[in-house]
């Protein structure tokens, strides 16, 4: 797809290029040399929109000042039928390119020929890339961390599938392990209590307490009947207890991800590792490979070991190497079990060996930061190269605000405040759009009371409205005759004021931000983008009517806006953001 940005940057290079050809075979300049010049995007358009460095690069090559090869080049551009209509020596030897009409107008035409699919590249070049996130515990409602992940890891996705990656989403259930034995055990003492009292059976200390637990257990002994407990020591019940418990909070959590517009490829049962001897399996390749060892009997991973490797071979030095606390991971206990880490190594061996995905990207809080390098140096282990093919996003935490004070509770409830608490608050646009509105790797405030106003300091708001707005001006304007002309019948000449010029180099960045975001696993750059681009239509808006006289103009103006309105909601989409018609 045309990225006009990069489109510019390329005529650039290939008419200064052309530009010294000709300077060199007039004898102006001497012929041969090769010059590797930078092209940047000023900051200041007085400096025009490009400036290339061909001058003050080729100087030792060509032994010249900068400024006397600046001025060959000049002397030898030929501009016609290019994107650009004036080229200015600046500086030490700077060559500014100044844009003209052809480009603008490739611009608005890009735009209306790639519709939906404007913005789209093809880095991912059809490669097989999996998203996982969220992946929280089946033990209980799902929180704010969750929330933040859901929207970070749907959101990377969609602009990596943009961006030209095949694209699954998945979910890993941690089905299996001791928080699944909590969980168990705390639906057991539950249970006890309803039948004895709660005075009369004690809970455990570490047990999940939540009144969620209390609605299973009532379930549960409700479906059992006068059977429970009967004479049935505990260990006999547990099975049935986790089976009965995640057979409900599933259900629930698909339930509340689809309500905030996330649906997975895969829910993927950790369990299932387990049952098939995937995860025996794992441990005994890491063994015939020579990565393991037994200690107080246990079998542990010489995880040492394979960070020195994974270090030194990231250019650190033996010394720095040296003086890492590292420390060895437990991969079978005493008792035969397998620890999570275990399964958690094969289940991306299962993603990468079994089902051939190219690379591997989750979204982890950011408590997990520890984990990272040791995961993928035991995929390094198993000949996988995780230290390249899998990518960790750490999330940081949410603060959630309001009244200008931290809310951790929920006024309806009483507790923590869950997902579908959060949704039953404000809505699931307001809920994407500031659960993205920041890198990952930065803290979040998330202010309650500013996700619900209706003005321009709400992002999502001033996004939408700006949609809105554009959508409002061509109903207006098609009642009075004026349609949206195609790009072909639009002369993008007139397009001279700032406004309308600084709104279409908005528009053209759209693909650039796109290949970004997927580039820097960083989809909050689209929330960026999207807020510049809406204060760039507004001033637009606010200075340039489009109902004037000339109805060449004003079928520019209204093709520039069309356009905008196509941007906006195609990011919009991206964020699973709706774009509404009326506001």
């Amino acid at each position: 797809m045309t990225n006009m940005i990069q489109a510019a940057k390329d005529q650039v290079a290939a008419l200064t290029q052309a530009a010294y050809e000709r300077a060199a075979a007039a004898g102006v300049l001497p012929a041969g040399a090769e010059v590797k010049a930078t092209i940047e995007i000023p900051k200041d358009t007085a400096h025009g929109d490009y400036a290339s460095s061909f001058a003050m690069a080729g100087a030792k090559a060509l032994h010249m000042a900068p400024r006397a090869i600046a001025q060959a080049i000049v002397d030898h551009l030929e501009l016609e039928d290019s994107y650009f209509h004036k080229v200015e020596i600046a500086g030490p030897g700077f060559l500014n390119f100044t844009l003209g009409p052809k480009w603008y107008g490739e611009v608005l035409s890009a735009i209306e020929t790639q519709g939906a699919a404007y913005g789209s590249g093809a880095e991912g070049a059809g490669k097989k890339v999996m998203v996982e996130f969220v992946s929280a515990n089946p033990t209980g409602p799902m929180h704010m961390g969750n929330a933040r992940g859901g929207v970070l890891g749907d959101t990377l996705a969609n602009v990596l599938a943009r961006d030209g990656w095949d694209v699954w989403k998945e979910f890993y259930v941690n089905d299996a392990g001791n928080q699944i034995n909590k969980f168990a055990r705390s639906i057991y003492a539950r249970c006890m209590q309803l039948v004895l009292g709660e005075d009369n059976y004690a809970f455990p200390e570490d047990g999940y307490h939540g009144d969620d637990i209390k609605e299973l257990a009532q379930g549960f002994t409700a479906q059992a009947g006068d059977a429970f407990p009967g004479d049935t020591p505990e260990e006999d019940w547990l099975e049935q207890m986790a089976k009965f418990g995640l057979e409900r909070n599933i259900p629930k959590m698909e339930a509340d991800l689809k309500k905030y517009g996330i649906v997975y490829d895969q829910w993927f049962l950790e369990s299932s590792l387990h049952e098939s001897g995937f995860v025996a399996d794992t441990v005994a390749l890491l063994t015939e490979k020579g990565w393991t060892y037994e200690k107080d009997g246990a079998l542990w991973l010489n995880t040492t070991e394979l960070l020195k490797k994974k270090y030194l071979a990231e250019g650190k030095t033996q010394e720095q190497v040296d003086k890492l606390d590292l420390k060895d991971d437990v991969l079978r206990r005493a008792n035969g079990f397998y620890t999570y880490f275990a399964a958690d190594i094969a289940y991306h061996r299962n993603k990468f060996e079994v089902r051939g995905f190219d690379k591997v990207i989750n979204i982890w809080g950011a408590d997990h930061h520890g984990h990272v390098a040791r995961l993928q140096a035991a995929l390094d282990g198993l000949g996988l190269d995780g230290s390249h093919r899998l990518v960790i996003v750490l999330m940081q935490l949410v603060n959630l605000l309001q009244d200008g004070k931290p809310v951790r509770m929920s006024k309806r409830t009483g507790k923590a405040i869950a997902l579908h608490d959060l949704l039953d608050e404000i809505s699931v646009d307001a809920a994407r759009y500031y659960f993205n509105n920041r890198a990952a790797s930065s803290p979040l405030d998330f202010d309650l009371d500013l996700a619900v106003r209706q003005d321009s300091e709400n992002p999502v708001y001033y996004v939408q409205y700006a949609h809105a707005r554009i959508c409002s001006l061509l109903a207006r304007m098609a009642e009075s005759g004026a349609a949206v002309c195609p790009a072909s019948e639009v002369d993008a000449d007139l397009l001279t004021q700032p406004e309308e010029l600084a709104l279409i180099k908005s528009l053209a960045q759209y693909p650039e931000e796109l290949h970004l975001a997927a580039r820097d696993y960083d989809p909050s750059r689209i929330n960026r983008y999207l807020t510049a681009l809406a204060g760039d239509f507004h001033r637009f808006y606010n200075s340039c009517r489009c109902m004037v006289d000339d109805p060449c103009l004003q079928a520019a103006r209204l093709k520039l806006a069309d356009a905008t309105r196509a941007v906006l909601a195609n990011g919009l989409n991206l964020l699973g953001v709706t774009a509404p018609e009326k506001m």
